[in-house]
């Protein structure tokens, strides 16, 4: 075991800006605004397993299936798009149609691809060629503590942003979510394209 306090650092420094749990508020608060229950129990451990499981074996089931990461960015980065719509003009595209599943909202889009995504995938990857994986795991394990906090006192974020507040703020945040969306889907389509030319 080579635990090691500046790997621990700097790994969960960056799952921390991917991830970027503060900045997705406004897309929670969005959600439970339409009358979708977030359970931020059941979406830090649905979470956390992603994450350790793609750390272990992710590049392996890219392998197998013939995938590479750019193809999940693509389709995460069509996802925040809708997202974002969705923030913007106040229409429901994601229609929850497993009315069975009380865990559907969160799982699908709070899971992934908000929390463990992409961005995550990328980093998880990319880290574990240069850091020990005991150190990547404390750090995975800190960031979906903030998660599950953040998750969890949602409802006295919302009570201190009022109605007005909220929604100046999930029109704002749609926006760059937008943003972000579309330099996501423009850099790995680049990415895609050349590996689908090179293949």
């Amino acid at each position: 075991m080579h635990i090691n306090i500046i790997e621990i650092v700097s790994s969960f420094l960056v799952l921390f800006a991917i991830i970027d749990v503060t900045g997705a508020v406004p897309v929670f608060l969005n959600l439970r605004s339409q009358g979708k229950t977030i359970h931020p129990e059941k979406a830090a451990i649905y979470s956390l397993a992603i994450l350790i499981g793609f750390l272990f074996v992710g590049e392996w089931i890219l392998k197998l299936f013939q995938l590479d990461i750019s193809s999940f960015a693509v389709a995460g980065a069509v996802v925040l798009l809708i997202l974002s719509i969705e923030m913007i003009f106040g229409v429901e595209i994601f229609k929850d149609d497993t009315t069975n599943m009380e865990d559907s909202s969160t799982i699908f889009p709070v899971v992934f691809p908000l929390i463990a995504g992409p961005g995550s995938f990328t980093t998880l990857l990319s880290m574990r060629a240069e850091y020990h994986t005991v150190n990547i795991i404390i750090a995975v394990l800190v960031n979906i503590g903030i998660v599950y906090l953040v998750l969890r006192f949602l409802d006295p974020v919302k009570k201190l942003l009022g109605e007005s507040g909220s929604y100046i703020l999930r029109k704002f945040f749609g926006v760059i979510l937008m943003a972000i969306s579309v330099k996501l889907l423009t850099s790995n389509m680049s990415a895609l394209i050349a590996s689908v030319n090179a293949g």
